[in-house]
């Protein structure tokens, strides 16, 4: 099982990237803070400085059909915001 699944990539995120050094991902909801610290510095070849994570819950979506309406709810998420040391960055566009 892999810790880090992908990188959040939103304009709020690239910007907090750019400015402050902060790179956010969608992580495994079991991982700690400690493991995704060593994953992203595996992965990428950085320092990391701090990491701080957050459960985002899961919303209920409602759709209105010709049957009638349907009811569900998107899956929860577990979201990491690694904080680099300065001077050093992440490039997730490099293998595009």
């Amino acid at each position: 099982m892999s810790i880090l699944k992908k990188p959040l990539i939103t304009e709020k995120a690239t910007a907090s990237g750019e400015k402050l050094g902060h790179y956010s991902f969608i992580v495994a909801k079991d991982a700690n803070k400690v493991e995704i610290k060593k994953a992203v510095e595996k992965l990428y070849s950085v320092t990391v400085a701090s990491v701080n994570t957050m459960n985002a819950a899961g919303k209920i979506r409602n759709r209105n059909t010709k049957s009638g309406n349907i009811s569900g709810m998107k899956g929860q998420v577990k979201k990491a915001v690694v904080t680099l040391k300065k001077g050093e960055t992440i490039d997730f566009y490099s293998s595009i």
